[in-house]
């Protein structure tokens, strides 16, 4: 990934503000790289439930195939964060989802995950319905 990737002007950047807790806080005295990841996560569970109701969101579930992080900047406790997301094309069962992790000094860092989407009651890879792409990318 090249340093600081910029959304896409087609698509909706979702803003998700984050928390950083004491137990986020690595023996380096500031968040651990494990809890990046899980904003990643965070930040496309959050768009996805904000954008379809549960009972849409029901038969399907989101598989991570692969996540890439690169950092920045360190962030300690006390720092306010916040996580902006937007989401690349579909490509049959599988999306990319882009992530910029911002805090008080700008970009922190940013992450690209590889999510399969699956029927919940298989969890068979399934093609991402496009009306489903399209509510996700919406400006």
């Amino acid at each position: 990934m090249s340093r600081g990737f910029e959304s896409r002007l087609d698509r909706e950047l979702f803003i998700l503000p984050l928390t950083i807790g004491t137990a986020d806080i690595d023996e380096n005295g500031h968040v651990n790289n494990v809890v990046y990841v899980r904003w990643l996560q965070d930040a496309g569970t959050a768009h996805w439930s904000a954008r379809f109701s549960l009972e849409e969101r029901a038969p399907w579930s989101w598989v991570a195939l692969r996540h890439e992080i690169d950092y920045f900047r360190a962030l300690k406790l006390g720092d306010a964060v916040e996580a902006r997301t937007w989401v690349g094309d579909a490509e049959g069962a599988r999306f990319d989802r882009f992530v910029r992790l911002e805090g008080p000094d700008g970009l922190c860092a940013q992450g690209r995950t590889t999510w399969c989407l699956v029927k919940a009651e298989t969890m068979r890879p399934v093609r991402i319905p496009g009306e489903m792409v399209e509510r996700l990318a919406a400006r």
